[in-house]
């Protein structure tokens, strides 16, 4: 391609969001697309990735990984494909994933935040994003190092069809486990039992959460995977079992509030049924990504595992994109496809 002819399309963070993110926090910018240097290399970005995380990475706050600065451009992961290297280890044509943000073309050396890896020519281009990528290691990680589910245990899942509880859900089955998820509408609750193997699912949208786990949940539950906070932990934990252990994954029913919600009123069930309530960052389990991955793939190959990608299009409607994970419209993990590899 002759790069002369493009424009970088850029969407860069004007403002941090007070309360709910909207698309007036963003800035659309073009700007010439730049030239590698020595030991770099040039993509084209082909699809990026949507994740609650997001939310966090805007705001001025120490965190896990540095604040998106004001007038950079937006954090996202992404596949790529390489369009010019000076780097020996990537050359043109080579598909790879990495975190080159909201934009077209993206510089990398390779390393740090911009840093990039091979995308195995065996699996879907998009997976690395999904299923094998963050969401998917969050799911695996967080469920069997943390939850440590026990054939027989009754597992809960808040946010059950969303592209990491969906996962989580399904390594429960396969751990023999009794599991039961929340998600919202009866569409999403129909693909959780008929496809991804759940036994129960509650549609927030129309159940009492705390009759329905009285009646679906007599013998009380040994495991939540919690990834929406709020009202739904501070019910679940009153049903909780001796020695549950409750998993923190995230908490988006409030990432988008202007003043943080109370914590839970029930946090003395922890003491009563000597349980434990712990939270965890993906990243600390970096050195046993390759492993987990692999058992990953293996399940899927096997159909022991299924998933879904909303794949919505074009760099320009990123924004509204973002805004999808925290309306519950997505189903499985929220993409946007930039453009077509070459």
């Amino acid at each position: 391609m002759t790069l002369r002819n493009y424009k970088n399309r850029q969407w860069l963070l004007a403002t941090r969001p007070q309360g709910m993110v909207t698309k007036d926090n963003f800035q659309w910018l073009e700007t010439e697309v730049e030239t590698p240097k020595e030991n770099e290399f040039l993509v084209k970005n082909l699809y990026l990735s949507f994740d609650p995380a997001q939310r966090g990475w805007m705001e001025d706050r120490e965190s896990y990984v540095p604040p998106v600065g004001i007038g950079e451009v937006m954090r996202a992961g992404s596949i790529a494909q390489v369009v010019e290297s000076n780097n020996p280890d990537f050359k043109a044509g080579d598909i790879v994933q990495g975190t080159f943000g909201w934009q077209d073309f993206a510089i990398s050396n390779g390393k740090g935040i911009m840093n990039a890896t091979h995308v195995p020519a065996d699996i879907p281009i998009t997976a690395p994003l999904s299923v094998f990528g963050i969401t998917g290691l969050t799911a695996y990680f967080g469920l069997l190092d943390i939850g440590k589910p026990k054939e027989g245990n009754t597992v809960l899942i808040s946010g059950a069809a969303g592209a990491t509880g969906s996962i989580v859900g399904q390594i429960a089955k396969l751990k023999g486990c009794r599991v039961i998820g929340t998600a919202g509408g009866a569409k999403k609750c129909r693909w959780l039992t008929e496809k991804a193997n759940f036994d129960v699912a509650i549609d927030h949208k129309t159940a009492d959460l705390n009759s329905t786990l009285q009646e679906i949940c007599p013998e009380g539950i040994d495991v939540i995977f919690d990834n929406v906070g709020g009202e739904f932990l501070n019910t679940a934990l009153s049903r909780i079992n001796q020695n549950a252990r409750i998993v923190i994954c995230g908490a988006i029913s409030g990432y988008n509030e202007k003043v943080p919600p109370p914590g839970p009123s029930n946090y003395t069930a922890l003491i009563i049924q000597r349980a434990k309530m712990e939270g965890f960052i993906v990243l600390d389990y970096v050195n046993q990504f390759n492993d987990a991955v692999k058992e990953l793939r293996s399940w899927v190959k096997e159909g022991k595992i299924v998933y879904q990608e909303d794949i919505a299009e074009g760099l320009e409607n990123a924004p509204e994109t973002l805004l999808r994970l925290y309306s519950g419209e997505n189903t499985g993990k929220q993409l946007l496809k930039v453009a077509d590899p070459d």
